[in-house]
């Protein structure tokens, strides 16, 4: 009751209620500070995790001492092994691509329909075109902001050059094709949807040249004079992909994968690479970044939990003569001190309620509050450019809001503790001396 009517402000003590109520200001603003950051962070990596590992294996598998031809054998072999969600196999190269007169470095993937189904993220993101009659469809399919780069839609012809062409007696000729573009998709990520050509895997094999003619078995070498009929029915093509990708059921289990991958009666020798070795460096960044912002936005609260002390401390001094009374009216120094105790956690305990509340509400309108001030503003925040993701996501942690509210509360109590106990040390004598 004594430490409400000390909160309540009166006439004589607005500067100290004043003062109070800043503080308590200062506690929310730090606490949703908090809870927003790192809710954005979260929701940062747990959006580059899922874009990344969407499209790339949590296990890329490359051959070793030999060319890669019995890729369908492989792939079988590993999809047998306990832990594996399923694999792909691909075909991949680097060419320079070009369309109503811009141009721009692709990667290229060749890939079949059955395997383009299994990724989930690249299947259901066409936003132009679709992946129907894939195989048979001689197209490409690219990125919507590598078309715009290009400035092509859906139905024109995108010219690819492969600098590794055909040998001529003056040097290599670089190859160039056009292919239709009949899908344009849209991943939500800068680098995917700017950098990535898909084309069915035949076609790609034969621009890459990953492919051998070899004689059928019993077959007779022809003569030069052979004609196409009888060089086709006597030879075979056996084709070959670049790579494959493997992906688990838990991405986190990358060391056990690993063993089981590498002991499992896979057919061949593979060099395996996970996703936590791609991507050390930038996650390393992404966290070593959390801890230290986190560390940074934590010094609010604490510069708020001074500011609990000096208001009480203000308080203390000019409730002096009351603190007095009280003592002699038979109050303990134990009393006194739970008064200013609760007088000051008041002010941390409220700030943290409102700070929590306001945190929770911005966090989970990241979004739609980015969009707002950038339009209101005419400033490009969170531009996708800079930061890989065309959208602020945002990912609220239980536990990591439990740290922050546990954080708040405990150093807005320990502020109290210091005033407190300067209080309970009040001597009645010296206080009302001058009463």
């Amino acid at each position: 009751m004594i430490a409400g009517r000390y909160l309540r402000a009166r006439r004589k003590e607005a500067f100290i209620s004043i003062i109070a109520s800043l503080t308590m200001v200062g506690v929310a603003i730090g606490v949703a500070t908090l809870i927003v950051v790192m809710s954005v962070m979260n929701g940062f990596r747990a959006e580059l995790l899922t874009k990344i590992l969407g499209l790339n294996g949590h296990f890329t598998a490359f051959p070793i001492e030999r060319e890669f031809t019995d890729y369908k054998e492989t792939i079988a072999a590993l999809q047998q092994v306990d832990g594996v969600e399923f694999a792909v196999y691909f075909v991949e190269g680097q060419v320079l691509a070009s369309g109503n007169g811009s141009s721009a470095g692709v990667t290229v993937r060749g890939m079949d329909e059955e395997n383009l189904k299994k990724l989930k993220l690249l299947y259901n993101g066409a936003a132009q075109g679709g992946w129907d009659n894939w195989d048979s469809s001689k197209g490409v399919a690219i990125g919507y902001r590598l078309a715009q780069t290009l400035g092509v839609s859906l139905g024109d012809s995108v010219t690819i050059i492969n600098p590794d062409g055909a040998m001529t007696p003056f040097g290599t000729t670089p190859q160039i094709r056009s292919y239709p573009v009949n899908v344009i998709f849209d991943l939500g990520m800068v680098e995917f949807d700017s950098f990535f050509m898909y084309m069915p895997l035949a076609p790609a094999q034969e621009f890459f040249k990953l492919y051998e003619d070899v004689l059928k078995p019993g077959q007779k070498p022809l003569d030069p004079m052979a004609t196409d009929a009888e060089i086709d029915a006597a030879y075979m093509r056996i084709s070959q992909a670049s790579a494959a990708e493997i992906f688990i059921d838990d991405p986190d289990n990358v060391s056990v994968m690993r063993e089981r991958l590498q002991a499992d009666s896979v057919t061949r020798p593979l060099v395996l690479t996970d996703w936590q070795q791609r991507n050390e460096t930038f996650f390393s960044a992404l966290q070593v970044e959390r801890v230290v912002m986190f560390t940074i936005l934590s010094m609010i609260i604490l510069v708020a939990a001074f500011n609990i002390i000096s208001s009480l401390v203000m308080l203390v001094k000019d409730k002096s003569s009351d603190i007095a009374v009280l003592r002699t009216m038979g109050a303990t120094r134990g009393s006194i001190m739970r008064i200013f105790s609760i007088t000051g956690t008041t002010i941390g305990v409220v700030g943290t309620l409102i700070g929590l509340a306001l945190g929770l509400l911005v966090a989970s309108y990241a979004e739609p509050l980015r969009a707002f001030l950038s339009n209101t503003l005419g400033v490009a925040i969170f531009p996708p450019e800079v930061f890989f993701l065309s959208a602020l996501p945002s990912k609220t942690d239980p536990l990591e809001v439990t740290v922050v509210v546990c954080l708040a509360l405990g150093l807005s109590f320990l502020a109290t503790l210091y005033p407190a106990w300067r209080a309970a040390q009040y001597d009645p004598v010296e206080a009302l001396r001058y009463e």
